[in-house]
């Protein structure tokens, strides 16, 4: 540990991630597995707001991610721009065993698109991928849209915790990635940097490039 308290070392990053997607597909279960490492196979609806806070270290900082779920709100198609304010980070959750979550995937986007003020790291999660025996959704179909998309890709299961980790870390090195080159081309947006958190509201000029998918699923 660092006796340094110069300043600039040490600095602590506090981003924002949503994670979206239609009602039952398991997104409090992604939440559960990676903040607690629990799962819950009779988990209801989460009522209310619900998040985690979860810190990992990146180049020697700290960075602490508070992962929003979107506590129910979905089935009343009723997500409210509130919940993505302030966002730079989103994983969008289909079920690989019902096509329809899946196909449901452009709104959540269009949503996103839409609430988000700034450049946001977005990974198209196919969950469930333990019932690969009644899968809905083909692994190409999912990879194919997130290279349409320009999302990264990943398959994951709750229940076995495949992949649950490297997701949600992959989202969090791509904002800081996002964050990382902000500082460094804009020197209005460094002097906004504090020793507790990043302010994400503007919109950086650099923001239209699009992410290189990165594939991963559970096999067979």
């Amino acid at each position: 540990m660092s006796s340094s308290d110069e300043e600039g070392s040490g600095e602590e990053y506090l981003f924002k991630i949503v994670i979206i997607g239609d009602s039952a597909v398991g997104k409090s279960n992604l939440l559960s597995r990676y903040a607690r490492n629990e799962f819950n196979a009779h988990s209801k609806a989460t009522i209310g707001v619900e998040f985690q806070t979860q810190s990992m270290e990146i180049d020697g900082k700290e960075v602490k991610a508070q992962i929003w779920d979107t506590a129910g709100q979905e089935r009343f198609r009723a997500v409210t721009s509130a919940y993505y304010r302030g966002a730079v980070g989103a994983l969008i959750v289909y079920d690989i065993t019902r096509k329809t979550t899946f196909e449901s995937v452009g709104r959540w986007l269009d949503e996103l698109k839409t609430h988000s003020d700034t450049t946001v790291a977005m990974m198209l999660v196919g969950n469930k991928c333990d019932l690969e025996n009644i899968r809905d959704v083909s692994v190409e179909d999912g990879k194919s849209l997130a290279e349409a998309e320009g999302l990264f890709f990943m398959e994951t299961s709750a229940l076995d915790s495949t992949n649950v980790i490297k997701a949600f870390e992959l989202v969090i090195q791509e904002i800081y990635n996002n964050v990382s080159r902000k500082v460094l081309n804009s020197d209005t947006y460094k002097a906004e940097l504090s020793v507790n958190r990043v302010s994400l509201v503007n919109n950086g000029a650099d923001g239209s490039n699009k992410s290189q998918g990165y594939f991963s699923c559970c096999s067979g």
